[in-house]
């Protein structure tokens, strides 16, 4: 009998895999594709010597995370790679603010009159960032806080609205850049604690920056998979589950799936019913024949590019998806530019690019024209440099990676109480009913992103249910 079983080859099933045979643990994982990976994958997907990500590009809760930095993955490949800038954000008027690794020069980009405000907000936290970070991803907290006066700190800038954070700002160009900060979760401004998403998205880009991994995300999955196998762990792929039974028989089940597969799988019947997802994205990657021109010089040595004229416009993107079930007419998105730094990703002269907006869960329309239109108004002459294009909607989405329910890439609305009590209100979020069963997706905290930390806490859970039989 194994000690554990896991379910699911992403970077919280491939991490929870891997803290368990660290301490002894025999450990077997299960993927239904073909290759490892889930939301951190390599593919060709339009050109031959074009290599795309088809979900996560850029990084920045990956270079932080406590879990991946414990771990000597480098010695297995992976290699993060940093542009001049972590990210830019270009306005109509072909300047841009940015998001340096100095504070002083993203405080500069924002003007006169909100370059102390920004200060002041983040430098309080940046010398106990480690610290910060590792509470803030345990959560909810398995142990004492480490530093639980900055964790407290945090919480009272971070848990209103982000539109009352921002509220401190004079002009428009501080409040968009960090209105698109809020907006990777697909999660409106004013929701609960999206104060705290922008925040910890800039101190990890002014902490560590905001990487991409030489030759794609799936260094990141491929180097886990293989300390994983030093470890004495086995992975076996092209194993589809369907039930508990399809499973050798174990001490503990990991699952890094959505909740609905996971009730599903192991019997848990009405469990997470009340579970929501949230709205979806529209993802294509390109092939170029050069770089995109933009405007505005900082985005173009900039490895993620946000697009949106200004706080308005992306507050009512995120409106139109969450609220009104509709697709945007100018829709806010994040483009990720990998040939910026790596340029073997696409042969000589050429470019991936990466770029997504936000449409509602399952939309069954295209958004290429209204996202090409935004590009055009930031990047004139953009279509002129399109080879290829390969584009994924809710249910291209889905079908590629099935925790992806109608296209939800945050495996669940990052949105209400949600956004921190997922999957259901629980003081114990990775237990099921099922006292052997686990779940370690990005369905419990600390929630979405490329960061291998629900897997890191489920794995706490899984051994100390491990120590307590023999």
């Amino acid at each position: 009998m194994l000690d554990a079983v896991v379910v699911g080859a992403g970077p919280n099933g491939l991490t929870a895999a891997v803290e368990l045979a660290r301490r002894g643990f025999s450990v077997a994982l299960f993927e239904a594709r073909d290759t490892v990976g889930g939301g951190a994958r390599t593919e060709e997907l339009t050109l031959p010597g074009f290599r795309h990500d088809p979900c996560s590009a850029a990084h920045p809760l990956g270079i932080n995370s406590p879990a991946f930095r414990a771990m000597p993955l480098e010695r297995y490949g992976l290699e993060w790679l940093h542009a001049e800038l972590p990210m830019a954000h270009p306005f109509t008027d072909g300047t841009a603010a940015v998001l340096s690794r100095s504070v002083a020069e993203t405080a500069a980009s924002f003007g006169p009159r909100d370059a102390g405000a920004y200060r002041r907000l983040v430098e309080p936290f940046l010398p106990r960032w480690d610290d910060l970070v590792r509470d803030f991803m345990s959560l909810p907290l398995s142990a004492l806080p480490r530093d639980p006066v900055t964790l407290a700190r945090f919480g009272l800038v971070g848990l209103p609205p982000s539109n009352w954070l921002t509220r401190r700002f004079h002009d428009e160009r501080a409040k968009t850049l960090f209105a698109g900060l809020v907006a990777h979760v697909m999660a409106p401004l004013d929701g609960l604690a999206t104060g705290a998403v922008g925040l910890v998205f800039a101190l990890a880009a002014h902490a560590r920056g905001w990487p991409v991994a030489r030759g794609g995300s799936q260094s990141i999955s491929d180097a886990l998979a293989a300390y994983l196998k030093d470890l004495g762990g086995t992975l076996h792929t092209d194993y589809e589950v369907k039930r508990l039974d399809d499973l050798p028989p174990a001490r503990a089940y990991v699952f890094d799936t959505s909740p609905t597969a996971l009730a599903r799988i192991a019997g848990l019947g009405r469990t997470y019913e009340g579970y929501r997802y949230g709205p979806s994205a529209f993802k294509i990657d390109y092939a170029l024949d050069g770089p995109v021109p933009w405007t505005a010089p900082q985005a173009r040595v900039a490895g993620t590019v946000q697009i949106g004229a200004d706080s308005a416009e992306i507050g009512a993107a995120l409106r139109a998806v969450s609220r009104e079930g509709r697709a945007p007419d100018r829709p806010f998105l994040i483009t990720v530019q990998p040939s910026v730094v790596d340029p073997g990703r696409a042969p000589a002269g050429k470019q991936v690019f990466w770029a997504y907006g936000h449409v509602p869960n399952g939309w069954t329309g295209d958004l290429t024209d209204a996202m090409e239109r935004q590009l055009e108004r930031f990047a004139p002459g953009f279509r002129d440099r399109v080879l290829a294009r390969a584009v994924a909607g809710p249910r291209e989405l889905a079908a590629r990676n099935a925790n992806y329910v109608g296209g939800d890439i945050a495996t669940g609305a990052a949105s209400g109480l949600q956004i921190m009590l997922r999957p259901k209100l629980s003081l114990r979020p990775y237990n099921t009913p099922h006292p052997a069963v686990f779940i370690c997706s990005q369905a419990t905290p600390p929630g979405p992103g490329v960061h291998g930390m629900s897997g890191h806490n489920a794995a706490k859970a899984v051994w100390r249910r491990l120590r307590q039989r023999p």
